[in-house]
């Protein structure tokens, strides 16, 4: 059985515990492990999370499969991109999944979710940054009419940056 709910602060740690844990799994490799640990320990802490929650604009929502917490979203709403010449966009800023709940088709079910939920905030699309090398991550979002629209750096740590792009769905 799957469910999604609407986070609140006090899921602050088991957000930072999954976005840890999800991060490790599919971007461990994408730098220096001194890197990695270093914006792993910075961005995924209850701290860190907690003080997101702040930010009218952000909503974090958490997949359950069978009861047990398999993944979280964060999207902010009316967020704009200078590769993007539409107003009143969402940015998809994490849809992450356990590895151990890959092949559930919870990814799919999850973004669908995320959809209806910007197109019922009056939004005209949805974007956001992936890593160039994360080929999984690419061809779901390919699949289901995601366009790269631009480049990004994402900063690491203060001497790495992983070159992104960035993608867009236009609604119709």
């Amino acid at each position: 059985m799957i469910k999604i709910v609407k986070a609140s602060i006090e899921d602050s740690e088991l957000i930072a515990k999954i976005g840890k844990k999800s991060f490790l799994e599919s971007h461990g490799n994408s730098a220096s492990t001194e890197d990695i640990n270093s914006f792993v320990s910075k961005t995924y802490t209850t701290k860190h999370i907690s003080k997101e929650f702040e930010n009218t604009k952000i909503q974090y929502h958490i997949i359950y499969f069978n009861d047990k917490a398999a993944g979280f979203s964060k999207i902010e709403f009316s967020t704009p991109n200078k590769d993007i010449n539409e107003l009143n966009v969402t940015k998809l800023d994490r849809l992450y999944l356990l590895k151990e709940f890959y092949g559930q088709k919870l990814g799919s079910k999850f973004f669908d979710f995320i959809i209806q939920l910007s197109k019922k905030n009056n939004q005209k699309g949805i974007w956001l940054a992936v890593w160039e090398e994360n080929e999984r991550a690419i061809h779901f979002y390919t699949k289901i009419g995601f366009k790269i629209a631009g480049k990004y750096n994402f900063k690491l740590s203060e001497t790495r940056s992983n070159p992104n792009h960035i993608m867009f769905l236009k609604y119709s």
